[in-house]
Formats: C-alpha cells, sequence, structure tokens
C-alpha cells in the first residue's frame, strides 16, 4: 500500500497528531519548529542539547515522549548536522532517517515539519515531494512470498501529514506528484524483489497486462517465441533457447501526446533469472541474480507512474523477458547469433546476455519511430566496479540528452555519472567470426557493453543507464531499489515543460 500524503497548517505543538517530525542542526539551532515545540514544553528541548542526549549530528534520531504542553505524545527530533552545509543531499537524507524511523513506530499517522528547512536551490515543491518519496521509500515492506500473518496488533505508519505555511497549488502538484512516482516505484521494487520460480517471463507479461487493463489510454502487445522467429530476432532467442521458461517481448503503449507526435521509447533488460548460462556464474551470491530484470522493473514502474501523471506525450516500454538457463539446448561460446538487424554475433562469453536480448529489442523499437531511445539494465559488474552503488552509468553520443538525464538525476538524486562513448573503444569488440564479438575484454567492460548496444541504435537519438549498481542493495535482506524509476519519470516531466 502506498503511503497517503497530505498538506497541513498546524502548528507544531498543537497538532492532534501520534508523531511531530523537527529538525535541529549540530551547532545547536533549532528550526523554526523545534524551537516552537521547545517554548511550548519550557526549554525541554534545550535542556536535552545542553545535556548532550540530543545531538543535531546528520542522521540522527530521538524519540522524546510526552513534552508538557505539546500536544502530540511523541516528537522526533532529527540531526540536520551543520547549517552551512545544508544541501540537498543533506536533506534527502534528513528525510529518509525520519522515515525509517517512523517505520519502527506503533503510529498509523505523523506530522513532518521539515519542509521548512531552506534548502539552497530547492523550492517548496522540490523538499515535499523527497519527503513524501522518501517516506514511502522507508515504510515499504516486502511480504508477497512471507506466510501471512494476523493484523498487527499495533498500527503501522499510514500517512504522512507535510507542514506548510500555505496550502499552494504547487505544494499539491508536488504531492501529486510524489504519489505518482511512488506508484512506480513500488511496482518495480515488488516485481524485483519477487523470487524468480514466480517473476519469470510470463509473469512480467501478465503484470503489463494489469496496467493495460487497470487504465485508459494504453495498449499492450505481446510478442511470442514465433513472432519473434518471423522478425528474425536471432540474439534474442538464442540466450532464450536453454529455458524452459519461454521469451517474451513486452510492448505497452501510452497515448497522452497528439496523434502524430513521436513516442519516447524506455527498454529494460528483462532477464528474470541469470545463471550465466554455459558461462555459468558462481555459486556464491548467484540468487542475487533475480534482480537482473530489475531494467524491466524500472522502465516498467516508469510507465506507471507517467500515466498515473496523465503526461502529456506518447510513450512506449518494451520489456525482452527472458531466463538464462543452461540446459542441452542452450546457447554457447562460439555460436554466431544473428540479430534482428542482420549483424551477426560471435558468442564469446553467454553470460553477456543483456546486451544480446537489448540489441533485438533496440531494433525492434525503431519501428515506432522514437524521438528518443532510453534502455536501462543491470548490464555489466563493471560499472559497480567503476561507480559503486551510488550513480548509474550513462551513455550516450547525444550532449543534449546527456545534459537532460543528468540534471533529472540531479533534481530526484537517482543520479547518474556519464561514461565515455568513444569510437577508440569500438576495437575492441571485433571479431574474426561475426560483425561483432558480444564481449570486449578484462578492460572497460561497461563502456564496451555500449559500445555494443550502439551499433544497434544508428540514426536515431539513445541513451544507455547500466542500473547494476544501483538497482537492488546489496546483501541476504538487500531489496531492490526502484532505480532509475525517480530519474526517468523526472526527465519525461521535464520533456512536458
Amino acid at each position: 500500500m502506498t503511503l497517503q500524503f497530505s498538506l497541513t497548517r498546524e502548528s507544531p505543538e498543537s497538532a492532534a497528531t501520534p508523531c511531530v517530525i523537527a529538525g535541529l542542526y549540530e551547532d545547536r539551532v533549532l528550526t523554526s519548529a523545534a524551537a516552537r515545540l521547545d517554548e511550548r514544553s519550557g526549554g525541554a528541548i534545550k535542556r536535552l542539547i545542553e545535556s548532550g542526549d540530543v545531538t543535531g549530528r546528520a542522521g540522527n534520531t530521538t524519540l522524546l515522549f510526552a513534552l508538557e504542553g505539546v500536544a502530540a505524545p511523541r516528537v522526533l527530533l532529527v540531526g540536520l548536522g551543520e547549517q552551512k552545509k545544508m544541501d540537498a543531499a543533506a536533506f534527502n537524507r534528513a528525510a529518509h532517517e525520519s522515515a525509517r524511523a517512523l517505520k519502527g513506530l506503533p503510529i498509523a499517522a505523523a506530522l513532518s515539519t521539515l519542509a521548512e528547512i531552506d534548502v539552497p536551490g530547492r523550492d517548496l515543491g522540490w523538499k515535499l515531494r523527497t519527503l513524501a518519496l522518501a517516506a514511502d521509500h522507508q515504510t515499504y515492506r516486502y511480504t508477497a512470498t512471507f506466510k501471512p500473518k494476523d493484523k498487527p496488533k499495533s498500527p503501522q505508519i499510514e500517512a504522512l501529514a507535510l507542514s506548510v505555511a500555505a496550502d499552494t497549488a504547487a505544494g499539491n502538484k508536488a504531492l501529486g506528484e510524489a504519489l505518482a512516482i511512488a506508484k512506480g516505484v513500488r511496482f518495480a521494487r515488488e516485481l524485483g524483489n519477487l523470487p524468480p520460480n514466480i517473476c519469470n517471463p510470463a509473469y512480467l507479461a501478465a503484470q503489463a497486462k494489469t496496467i493495460a487493463d487497470n487504465r485508459s489510454g494504453v495498449t499492450l502487445e505481446v510478442l511470442e517465441r514465433e513472432d519473434m522467429l518471423k522478425l528474425g530476432m536471432g540474439s534474442l532467442l538464442g540466450v532464450a533457447q536453454g529455458s524452459a521458461n519461454p521469451p517474451k517481448l513486452i510492448v505497452l503503449q501510452w497515448r497522452g501526446g497528439g496523434a502524430g507526435d513521436k513516442p519516447y521509447a524506455l527498454v529494460g533488460k528483462g532477464i528474470t533469472f541469470d545463471t550465466g548460462g554455459i558461462s555459468i556464474k558462481p555459486g556464491a551470491g548467484m540468487e542475487e541474480m533475480k534482480f537482473d530484470m530489475c531494467g524491466a522493473a524500472g522502465v516498467l514502474g516508469t510507465f506507471v507512474a507517467a500515466v498515473e501523471l496523465k503526461l502529456p506525450l506518447n510513450l512506449v516500454c518494451l520489456v525482452p523477458a527472458v531466463e538464462n538457463m543452461p540446459d542441452g539446448a542452450a546457447y554457447r561460446p562460439g555460436d554466431i547469433l544473428t540479430s534482428m538487424s542482420g549483424l551477426t554475433i560471435e558468442v564469446l562469453n553467454t553470460d553477456a546476455e543483456g546486451r544480446l536480448i537489448l540489441c533485438d529489442a533496440l531494433t525492434y523499437a525503431q519501428r515506432f519511430d522514437p524521438q528518443v531511445t532510453i534502455d536501462a539494465a543491470t548490464l555489466t559488474g563493471a560499472c559497480v566496479v567503476a561507480l559503486g552503488k551510488h550513480a548509474s552509468g550513462l551513455m550516450t553520443k547525444d550532449e543534449e540528452l546527456a545534459d537532460q538525464l543528468l540534471a533529472a538525476g540531479q533534481t530526484t538524486l537517482d543520479r547518474a555519472w556519464r561514461l565515455p562513448l568513444w569510437d577508440d573503444y569500438q576495437g575492441q569488440l571485433d571479431s574474426g567470426f561475426a560483425d561483432v564479438a558480444n564481449i570486449g575484454g578484462k578492460y572497460a567492460g561497461a563502456i564496451t557493453a555500449g559500445c555494443f548496444l550502439s551499433r544497434f541504435t544508428n540514426g536515431f537519438r539513445w541513451a544507455h543507464l547500466d542500473i547494476a549498481g544501483t538497482a537492488w542493495d546489496e546483501g541476504r535482506k538487500g531489496l531492490a531499489t526502484g532505480r532509475p524509476v525517480p530519474l526517468l519519470v523526472q526527465y519525461l516531466i521535464d520533456r512536458c515543460g
């Protein structure tokens, strides 16, 4: 269930809510709301600061109970760090840490005053949207494959009111955007978190059908193996041939723009489980390869959010959904595949399969004559080595498109970092037996993967997002993050002016 948001002009000291959230800085400076709570409680907060029991260190949270004179039974104080260092990232951290603390409390609602904080270069709408998205992200619970439980005895957070000086149109617009993006992020996270015995290519197609069935203006086409054979998608089908689960090519369309407007095309890698094929992966950590369809989940989540917002543009979302398995029919190192474009591909490693399904999907995308095509894929471990878990890798030769995507990432803090896509790297993909090899050797693996895809995007505007480091959190309890839904939705919102 998506968290519900509202705007309120109630004062923090008199609001009838289970919990009030207020901020304080590391240099003992109270925000306006914290100062009002302190004054009403006879200086209780300042006394706790003086004693050292409460600090304003960035990310610290302290829960206070039954402050005298304050209507709310709980006050959650959030550390903001040094006031002079307050920026978008510091504000986002405070938003996430306050929401993380809320998740553990036995309450159904709370009021946050953090939108009053001055964040240089960011307006009220941005602050409200950031608070809402952080709260929804932190309060998400994955329950799909647990034994059903009785209704919790204590309440769980369901609603967050955001304190504002005035109930403005800009504020309501920001909450509307937050709610739509949150739905898209949750949709993507749920798909990513499901196990591969449930979330297979057929399941992704079924989920796409629910999107189309429940939203007017959306159409769906699902291409089956026979359809792809007729189209000559030998690269995609080569990856799929080792699995008992047949491949699907999912095509969703939203027509929110004019009849003659060229669409924006989003393509997401949908490897629902990746064993590596014959080039099999090490056993340790292989369970995380259920996340190898997070590119697909991301573009589907973006599609959901765009339709919820009724963006006035045309959008096509393509998901090649395949399982990469090593049985007797599996494709092998040394095989030559013929892609839909006609280019032949020498397979040097069957674990470089994502690019093999994407290249046929990118070729198919051209029939929609898109004005821009963006693919998202958990494509390479090399990108994780280069950028870690914080930034997605961005590759494109289109300077304007690069600037637009980077700006969208900065706005949402779902950030990307640009990697070169120079022709200097193309030689690493040379093959003595086919037009191109599917890997480029040990160096610059993320870039050569992008170079491979670029061979199937000649003549149209295209960008590639490698989200291998950002699509899920590490560890046995790591969850899908829903990235790059915020980045892509913001990019589309920006295109609507």
